[in-house]
């Protein structure tokens, strides 16, 4: 489902998805709209703009942060021409995974944007390398002080929403030397086995220290 306030933006974004082989259940101008059409419609992903009708503020944030809450809640992909840090904070702290916040000028790069939509609706994070660095204004937490440089940026490239090739390529290590990276991260961060698939995502919301907000 999709929530844009621009006729133009929107119906690019639905030619756009549509073409990726996306069906697009619901296109709407505003956050009223936006949660009333997720109740009926119940989309596996909701794409939203952030400042949206009447004040043009944080209508679609905010709106998120509603859809995340419900049960069971959409995968939700914000798209800002700015980082609300606030509120970007909240929406990336409410759950575990299916989350995303990326700047508009992501879109103009179709592969990038249709892979961290994929990611977002399967479970996943996608984070726009500005709000990684704004977020991370807000302080580190202790455990964190355990990372080595290289596990720093290797947890970095995480948050962005980076698969462990990405990351490789990014760094110029083989992906058994990411993975061992990443092992280190799991046991300095104290996130057991026990917490499966979800220790990725645990991670990097202990990176940006969102897990408990002020």
């Amino acid at each position: 489902m999709l929530a844009e306030d621009s006729v133009l933006l929107r119906e690019g974004l639905i030619r756009l998805l549509e073409a990726a082989g996306m069906r697009v259940v619901a296109a709407v101008g505003d956050a009223e709209q936006l949660l009333r059409a997720a109740a009926e419609h119940r989309p596996d992903l909701v794409l939203t703009d952030v400042r949206m009708p009447p004040t043009h503020t944080d209508e679609g944030l905010r709106a998120s942060l509603v859809l995340r809450r419900a049960q069971p809640s959409p995968a939700v992909l914000v798209l800002s021409q700015y980082v609300e840090e606030r509120y970007a904070a909240q929406l990336l702290a409410s759950a575990t995974g299916g989350v995303g916040y990326l700047l508009k000028d992501r879109v103009a790069d179709v592969d990038e944007f249709i892979d961290a939509l994929r990611r977002v609706a399967a479970g996943g994070t996608a984070l726009d390398p500005e709000v990684v660095a704004q977020l991370l204004l807000r302080g580190h937490s202790d455990p964190l002080d355990r990372l080595t440089p290289r596990e720093g940026e290797v947890l970095q490239l995480m948050a962005e929403g980076r698969s462990n090739a990405g990351i490789g390529r990014q760094l110029v290590l083989s992906e058994g030397a990411v993975g061992k990276h990443i092992g280190n991260i799991f046991t300095k961060l104290d996130l057991s086995p026990a917490e499966g698939d979800h220790r990725r995502v645990l991670a990097v919301l202990q990176f940006l220290k969102i897990r408990s907000l002020p």
